[in-house]
């Protein structure tokens, strides 16, 4: 079993460039010591999420909530190329938390919240703001149950404008469609880069909408399917970044 990660705000309070007795309090030294029962000499793991992260050795449990680690030396995981962004619809219930949590999981770079024309869900307001954050608290989660150091990026919901935007910019820009009427390529055998960005649309349950369609194919993007089945809004972006990161070679 890997070592547990935590997560802090910075790793700045250890003591010099090769680590020193670092105090893990908080939230997240309640869940250590109250929920993991860390005990001297296991070993965990810190990170601010951004790709610092350093190995320590439990020292001390203090009370309910306080961790003395001795840390090790502080490194810096570089990001992967190509990175990969995955703008999923917005799905119905708790189908969107699934969906950060599993690509997160398996290795996405950013996520990108979606209200498509064609969405039952819609971010309003408090609600708006409230799912956001359930969507970015997932990710954190989920980043720390599988071990990264360099947790995806969750942005703010973006229009189908600005996902047009995003496409025009990528380097490799693919939307998710399935549809006999309209022509799509197997994502299994895309020309794919070796560098940059790569974007990829998940449309929702109801599909993407023509005028959609029409407005990435417009910014570059084409039409991609995985394979003979129909995978739902929140299973489907799980499965391409799967497939796109190991024909990227970020899985070798």
């Amino acid at each position: 079993m890997t070592a547990p990660v935590f997560v802090v705000e910075s790793l700045e309070r250890a003591t010099g460039p090769a680590g020193g007795e670092y105090v893990l309090d908080g939230p997240e030294g309640r869940h250590a010591v109250s929920v993991k029962r860390l005990r001297p000499g296991e070993d965990v793991v810190l990170t601010d999420g951004h790709g610092r992260w350093a190995e320590g050795v439990v020292k001390a449990a203090e009370g309910k909530d306080r961790l003395v680690l001795e840390l090790g030396a502080v490194a810096e995981e570089p990001p992967q190329p190509p990175r990969i962004t995955v703008v999923q619809a917005l799905p119905k219930g708790d189908r969107g938390e699934l969906a950060v949590e599993t690509m997160t999981e398996t290795g996405v770079d950013a996520i990108v919240p979606w209200a498509a024309a064609r969405c039952i869900t819609q971010w309003k307001g408090e609600r708006g703001a409230k799912a956001l954050g359930k969507w970015r608290a997932t990710a954190r989660e989920a980043g720390k149950q599988s071990r990264r150091v360099r947790f995806p990026e969750v942005a703010e919901a973006a229009t189908t404008k600005q996902v047009a935007a995003l496409l025009a910019a990528a380097d490799f820009a693919a939307v998710l469609h399935e549809d006999r009427d309209y022509g799509s390529e197997p994502l299994a055998t895309a020309e794919l880069p070796a560098e940059g960005e790569i974007v990829l649309v998940v449309g929702p349950e109801g599909g993407v909408s023509p005028e959609e369609l029409a407005l990435f194919e417009e910014a570059g993007a084409k039409a991609y399917r995985l394979g003979r089945t129909v995978l739902r809004t929140s299973t489907a972006g799980t499965a391409a970044t799967a497939l796109l990161l190991g024909r990227t070679g970020r899985w070798s």
